[in-house]
């Protein structure tokens, strides 16, 4: 049997070498942190360069800023091929000084290109590294329909998206195309991107009258419910601009649950909607005319034509000045509930309001319900 003085030594060992690894631990953690704090700022560390010509060399204008508390000089840099070529200062760079890394590329290769470029300073072990990137084209081809609508001072030919009846998991893609119509040189950014877009501006840099595109993705997965999701970004000039009414653009999605693995048996046994003012697509509710009135109100009747219950899993508005008021979620087969619908006049903001529903319907899991009112 083991003694209490054995035991009681041996936990004291276990502690002591818990303690020796959590320090250790803290050391590894600590130390990375220390090292990867960069001398070197840049503004921008991946340029994308956008179309440009075949064999038209093409320079990207890195701005970096020195952000120690001391001069530093950069001691060499190196490209990832002997096709980019790199200029930067010579002269020691003082503490808090700007200056500019040009990299060139030779564009002697049609295609997507992307290339890096890795700056040593004598007050850092690694380097910064910088990427240019693009699509090296036969002919460099713009845009050719109208720029429409104004967003601060950047013109654009829309100024809203719709990402509609997407699936979990899918990551669709729209762009918007920009045109920079001042005589300054601007960098555009999309500002207040929620955690489910992703923003990408082709180039990166717009001289003046250059045009390019920029591309909102969705990433589906981190849409918190089915149904829909609207929000506002801005098109900001430059990065640091502020948020701006005139600037925004609306964004909306409707995500759909997914049928994918049900059976043909599942499918037989499946819930089945029927609305009073189908069938279609676009159903629409005339409320009529307000005629001076204040509101106008109408009523939809759901019916479960279906095998299994029925569940109604969001009812939204696409736009404000509707009021909606469902009786109940879940219907079992046969059963009928009411969709209220009010049309309030001092709050609409546009002549042809929808509703939404989403249901466990698998033929139709989405419905848009217009709303007829003048």
């Amino acid at each position: 049997m083991t003694s209490y003085r054995q035991r009681l030594k041996f936990t004291m060992y276990r502690v002591t070498k818990m303690a020796k690894g959590i320090v250790a631990l803290s050391l590894l953690l600590f130390f990375p942190l220390i090292a990867s704090a960069q001398r070197l700022g840049a503004l921008n560390q991946v340029l994308d360069l956008g179309q440009v010509a075949f064999n038209q060399p093409v320079t990207a204008e890195f701005d970096l800023v020195n952000k120690s508390d001391k001069a530093l000089s950069i001691v060499k840099a190196r490209s990832s091929c002997g096709c980019t070529t790199v200029k930067y200062p010579e002269k020691r760079i003082g503490r808090g000084d700007q200056f500019v890394v040009t990299a060139t590329y030779d564009a002697r290769q049609l295609g997507h290109f992307y290339k890096q470029v890795s700056l040593y300073t004598d007050a850092d072990q690694e380097p910064v590294i910088l990427t240019l990137k693009g699509v090296v084209v036969d002919k460099i081809v713009n845009f050719a329909g109208k720029f429409d609508y104004k967003l601060g001072e950047l013109s654009v030919d829309r100024d809203a998206i719709e990402f509609d009846d997407v699936n979990a998991g899918d990551q669709p893609s729209a762009k918007i195309h920009v045109m920079n119509p001042t005589q300054k040189v601007a960098q555009p950014v999309v500002m207040h991107l929620p955690p489910y877009l992703d923003a990408d501006v082709s180039p990166t840099k717009l001289a003046p009258g250059q045009s390019g595109t920029i591309t909102l993705t969705l990433k589906s997965e981190e849409l918190a419910d089915f149904g829909l999701t609207q929000t506002n970004v801005y098109l900001g000039m430059n990065p640091g601009e502020r948020v701006a009414p005139e600037k925004a653009i609306a964004i909306s999605a409707v995500l759909l649950p997914s049928f994918a693995d049900m059976t043909e048996l599942d499918l037989a046994l499946a819930p089945k909607l029927h609305l009073s003012v189908g069938p279609g697509v676009n159903e629409t509710l005339n409320l009529g005319s307000f005629n001076g009135k204040k509101k106008l109100r109408g009523d939809i009747f759901i019916i479960n034509e279906g095998k299994s219950d029925l569940e109604i899993s969001n009812l939204q508005m696409f736009s404000p000045g509707l009021q909606l008021s469902l009786k109940q979620k879940t219907l079992a087969p046969g059963e009928i509930t009411t969709l209220r619908v009010t049309a309030i006049a001092k709050e609409l903001t546009t002549k042809s309001p929808r509703v939404l529903l989403i249901t466990n319907d698998p033929k139709r899991p989405k419905v848009a319900i217009e709303i007829s009112c003048k």
